[in-house]
């Protein structure tokens, strides 16, 4: 027996993916942690939780599947991006990561655009400077905290803290890479220009690396801890959202990938890095080599649903509440839900958006608030594609979607009348960890590109088609398009 593992280091757990040779999951471990909110708008992990979690849940996925050291030919890695991983000359960690939905840093953001240029910036990015991206913490570390930035001798994302724990390599994949906003996006490696003009020392960055690319192996320790074996190859893998869009088979120009978790994503595959020139969507490196990406983000999708459920009915399963909501009709009665809780990022670059109900009457129960959420959080996502459509992407006809939002039926339905696209679903919901675990098979040799490696094990089926409530939400969508302009200067006048 032979198999692959793929890691995936999320902002609430870490998961890990055993997959066979014919690309089936044979188990899953997982453990959970928690992160720390120091001050309003601030979001922080200790790293040290990632290492504690990913050895339990290998550990948990290889003894209760019965698997071998020696049956696993190679790992994969994917998690969370941009969030800020400082460490040391001795690899321990300096202080903990600043994580990826993080606000603190407007003022880096207007830095970087002042040192670099607002239209360079973009135009050798793909990206504009936004509070979420780790080139803008380490810049707030070094002005915040100097002592602890005198003592940063390397930077990692989350997922390479853990592969430096696992191999004792500091590398980092190119999507992963280019989501840092220190990247030639076109180049696929660190810019020379961008960190010239941060004054930013390329020695504290780790050697870059296409996805299914051996960045190095299994230590002795780690196996010790782990329970893989000593050598096991690991493989480079992606950001969370690139590795999503292999698990789904979004590898080629052509497939949309939808993601619907706690933050929400449109991403295409394109063949040549595609840019907005607003910076409004985001362009990435794909871990796919030689493919890139466009892709919209939305800070608070399923978090949007959640809030509403603690805030409003704690103790409610989601699959009541929604439930609940199928019995009120498209466009909630005319109320509208901007699902800004935390900032926006896209269409909106902006830390201090809120989220707001608008159209609120007596007549009104938490049926329609949840359905409102639902549909407010599809019109984001329905912004986001808007834009790629804008910068060159054709208009799809079908959209793989995964993530826990998309468990229930009548959201799925949504996002298909909304986004007037047919939704489909692959066979497994493990799309990041499944994602990284192709991309591993690819290092092991099981494929010769990813691309095989998607079309031999990922298949869709249709869920959701695009029905006549498309005409109710195109001109519900057009009222809630209205909102953020509308409420922006009110976001705007509170205290900073």
């Amino acid at each position: 027996m032979s198999f692959v593992i793929g890691i995936d280091v999320s902002t609430t757990a870490t998961k890990a993916v055993i997959i066979d040779r014919q690309g089936d999951i044979v188990g899953i471990g997982s453990a959970s942690y928690g992160y720390d909110t120091p001050a309003e708008g601030w979001t922080e992990q200790d790293p040290h939780l990632w290492w504690d979690a990913a050895v339990a849940a290998v550990g948990q996925v290889l003894t209760d599947n019965d698997v071998a050291p020696s049956d696993v030919e190679a790992v994969g890695l994917t998690g969370q991006m941009h969030g800020s991983v400082l460490l040391d000359d001795r690899g321990e960690v300096v202080r903990p990561a600043i994580l990826w939905n993080d606000q603190r840093t407007e003022a880096e953001c207007d830095d970087i655009r002042r040192r670099v240029g607002g239209e360079r910036l973009i135009e050798i990015t793909g990206n504009d400077a936004l509070t979420g991206f780790t080139a803008p913490k380490l810049l707030w570390v070094r002005r915040n905290e100097p002592e602890k930035w005198a003592r940063v001798s390397h930077v990692l994302l989350p997922k390479d803290y853990l592969r430096y724990r696992l191999t004792d390599e500091l590398a980092i994949d190119v999507a992963g890479g280019s989501g840092t906003i220190l990247f030639d996006l076109g180049a696929r490696t660190w810019s020379p220009e961008i960190l010239d003009a941060l004054e930013l020392d390329p020695s504290l960055l780790p050697a870059t690396f296409e996805g299914p690319e051996v960045t190095g192996t299994i230590s002795k320790a780690a196996a010790e801890a782990t329970g893989l074996g000593h050598g096991t190859p690991v493989v480079a893998g992606g950001g969370d959202q690139s590795a999503n869009a292999v698990g789904v088979g979004a590898v080629s120009p052509g497939v949309v990938a939808l993601s619907l978790g706690t933050s929400g994503v449109v991403f295409a595959t394109t063949d040549t890095p595609q840019i907005d020139p607003e910076g409004r969507v985001h362009a990435f490196c794909h871990a796919v080599p030689g493919r890139w990406h466009m892709m919209g983000v939305m800070l608070s999708a399923g978090g949007s649903l959640r809030w509403l459920r603690d805030a409003l009915a704690p103790d409610a399963s989601f699959e009541e509440l929604v439930g609940a909501a199928a019995e009120i009709p498209a466009g909630s009665d005319d109320l509208l839900f901007l699902p800004y809780l935390t900032g926006e990022r896209t269409p909106h670059p902006d830390p201090r958006a809120r989220g707001a109900f608008v159209g609120l009457t007596v007549r009104h129960d938490l049926r329609h608030l949840t359905r409102s959420v639902l549909e407010g959080v599809a019109f984001g996502l329905r912004d986001g594609l808007d834009l790629m459509i804008e910068a060159g992407l054709p208009a799809p006809t079908q959209i793989r979607a995964s993530g826990g939002g998309i468990r229930s039926p009548l959201w799925r339905q949504i996002l298909a009348d909304v986004l007037d696209a047919e939704i489909a679903i692959v066979q497994t919901e493990e799309g990041a960890a499944y994602g990284a675990g192709l991309l591993a098979a690819v290092g092991a040799e099981w494929f010769g590109s990813v691309e095989d490696a998607c079309a031999a094990t990922v298949t869709a089926e249709t869920s959701a088609d695009p029905s006549e409530l498309r005409t109710i939400y195109t001109e519900a969508h057009a009222r809630y398009r209205t909102l953020y302009p509308a409420l922006a200067p009110t976001f705007h006048s509170g205290r900073d």
